[in-house]
């Protein structure tokens, strides 16, 4: 077999393989599932039992998402379509939208470019880095790790563009076998395009490839053109019922079948199409009748017929216009009808489909109409968000989790680069120095919760593998005011919290109780860029403050009502042209859901308002009505414009 080699494909005489480090995703949030199913799939965990399904949504790289979903789902994936970058002039960029003033009735909503984060930049360089060989490298891992998830009767269908789709092709024969290519579907996406030399390119390329010859394969079909049916179709019956005359034979020798009470053969070579008790049926029913020649024909009505069988060449299927209804201004946005044909022609209802390169949620959203079971995952979380509100548009969708890595990928890091088994406070120290120094900050030593220090003000690193907690910071501000007695060089004037994590309202909470302690406290959060080398060696980690969220409870017997009085967003993470735009709090707001009884397990998603293309104006209250008095953990979560995400717990007693 021939093979397409490049740099970094061999490495000490063997193939580079994919990282293959399985973590347990966690999951973050749990939407549309009620309480009876929520309280069913505890009672079926606390039992050792399977859980019921949940499709997934996982925010995370591919690189470390595939192989944790190997153990789980390994041979048991029925249908995959990827739609990776294949543009070496893409990025992760994404159009935001800062709505309208809530006081304005008409939509004066403007849009930016959100540049991609460092995270994403850094995805785009360990693609296109090395130009093509690191591209070819990265998508050479890929597949094989996706084929290996494919089930014996699964596909997987790979949409690229000219600029590596013929690369592309020779590395899905190497990884899947060049006799399992099924076709090479040519998608014709705009009707014309200007190119100074040569001819336009109009069409993206998608690769079907299988698993094995046992595929699900279900032919698609459209509608006859009007010259076809006006060519072959030209009769109609008293009904009004448009019909041609048609063989009433098939390929392969056959006996002689009664006809009008008269046996008659069939032409060598071929027989009859039906048993003899059919034809009497037919014949009954005036569908069938005997040529001038005395040979049978068959009356087929253009109304029965499926149509055209769908070839490999599709003109008939749009790209996504900025007027369509399912626009969601994600720029590589592919339209519902393509991954409906795929998704109709490659499996069946209850199978299980995986799109790693969600993008926009197309795949997930026309998954869960066409009743199957999905997987969608991407790095961007602009994308996840996206897609989670596509989804909730849907309407009676199934109840679906966001997920990511979380903890256990840090864990994972963590442990690689400051292992030591025999001293783990010395792990502990160098993580802490390494964090501390990417802060621009000096470490020191001597103390359990003060960990450094930088333009006077003391910081705090919090741990690998929890959130920053309230009892957190009240060590920490009581080891600050213990060792201002002690220590001169130990100062007063504030302390940054460094962390992964933080408890839900600890912005709040625990800023009110440092200003009680005289203490100017700031959140910070370590950016995930941190788990990655070359972003480190390039000097692209930036620590962000935590956003601060504002809501009033009004408590009514058993109902409550929360209302939003105010989202501070700090400003070091926000462009200065979208900062300039907004001249309201709520404009920041894109997205925000209630937990209405938190059980300090997961978010569960039990109300949302969010904003849309139909409707880019968001409700700023939810009312609640238990059925039981007591005492209830509440949980709000907001999600901005740019796709970040803020929590605050309250606590409400109904009687």
């Amino acid at each position: 077999m021939t093979e397409l080699i490049w740099e970094g494909k061999y490495k000490d005489g063997k193939k580079v393989a994919p990282v293959r480090i399985a973590l347990p995703f966690q999951t973050i949030e749990t939407i549309n599932e009620s309480t009876e199913d929520r309280k069913r799939n505890l009672d079926l965990f606390a039992g050792n039992k399977p859980t019921e399904w949940r499709n997934r949504l996982i925010w995370g790289d591919k690189k470390y998402v595939l192989p944790s979903l190997l153990p789980e789902f390994e041979g048991k994936v029925n249908l995959i379509y990827i739609d990776p970058p294949f543009d070496t002039g893409a990025d992760f960029s994404f159009t935001a939208t800062i709505p309208d003033h809530p006081d304005t009735e008409e939509d004066e909503s403007t849009s930016f470019v959100k540049e991609p984060s460092i995270i994403e930049q850094k995805a785009y360089r360990d693609t296109w880095g090395k130009g093509l060989d690191s591209y070819l490298q990265w998508f050479y891992e890929t597949v094989v790790l996706l084929r290996e998830l494919l089930a014996d009767n699964g596909s997987i269908y790979v949409h690229l563009d000219w600029h590596v789709g013929h690369y592309a092709k020779a590395v899905m024969d190497e990884v899947f076998g060049e006799m399992f290519i099924e076709s090479q579907i040519i998608w014709q996406r705009v009707t014309s395009h200007s190119d100074t030399h040569g001819f336009g390119f109009n069409h993206d390329m998608i690769l079907l490839y299988a698993k094995s010859q046992n595929f699900t394969w279900n032919p698609q079909f459209v509608p006859h053109d009007e010259s076809y049916i006006k060519s072959h179709y030209t009769q109609v019956d008293k009904d009004g019922r448009r019909f041609r005359w048609d063989n009433a034979t098939a390929a392969g020798q056959g006996e002689a079948r009664r006809f009008f009470g008269k046996l008659i053969d069939p032409p060598p070579g071929t027989h009859w199409r039906w048993s003899q008790e059919n034809i009497d049926r037919l014949i009954a029913d005036g569908r069938i009748e005997l040529t001038s020649k005395g040979m049978p024909q068959y009356k087929r009505y253009l109304d029965e017929m499926k149509g055209k069988v769908v070839q490999s060449v599709w003109t008939d299927i749009h790209p996504v216009n900025s007027q369509a209804k399912e626009d969601t201004k994600y720029a590589t946005q592919k339209p519902e009808a393509l991954l409906e044909r795929i998704i109709k022609a490659s499996s069946n209802e209850g199978d299980l489909v995986l799109d790693c390169f969600c993008g926009s949620g197309t795949t997930a959203a026309v998954a869960e109409k066409l009743n199957r079971r999905w997987i969608a995952c991407d790095l961007g979380r602009f994308a996840i968000h996206t897609t989670r509100k596509r989804l909730l548009q849907i309407p009676n969708v199934k109840p679906f989790v966001v997920q990511n890595l979380g903890k256990y990928e840090r864990q994972q890091w963590a442990s690689a680069e400051f292992a030591n088994p025999e001293d783990r406070a010395a792990q502990e120290r160098a993580y802490r120095k390494f964090i501390i120094e990417l802060y621009h900050g000096q470490p020191i030593n001597g103390y359990a919760w003060l960990h450094g220090v930088k333009a006077g003000r003391m910081l705090h690193v919090g741990a690998v593998d929890s959130p920053v907690a309230l009892g957190d910071v009240k060590a920490i501000i009581q080891e600050l005011w213990r060792a201002v007695g002690k220590d001169k060089e130990i100062k007063t004037n504030g302390i940054d919290i460094l962390g992964w994590e933080f408890a839900f309202d600890i912005n709040e909470t625990a800023a009110q109780q440092a200003a009680a302690s005289k203490v100017d406290v700031k959140f910070k959060k370590i950016p995930r860029e941190v788990l990655e080398k070359k972003a480190v060696e390039q000097g692209d980690i930036h620590f962000y403050e935590l956003a601060a969220l504002d809501v009033k409870v009004n408590v009514k017997g058993k109902s409550v009502e929360l209302k939003l009085k105010d989202f501070v967003v700090p400003p070091d993470d926000v462009p200065e042209e979208v900062r300039k735009a907004i001249v309201h709090w709520s404009q920041w707001i894109d997205y925000w859901a209630v937990d209405w009884d938190y059980k300090e397990d997961t978010f569960h998603n039990q109300w949302q308002s969010y904003r849309t293309k139909k409707n880019p104006k968001i409700e700023l209250a939810a009312k609640f009505t238990y059925e039981a008095a007591g005492t209830y953990t509440v949980v709000v979560k907001v999600i901005d414009i740019l796709g970040n995400d803020t929590t605050k717990l309250l606590q409400v007693e109904v009687g």
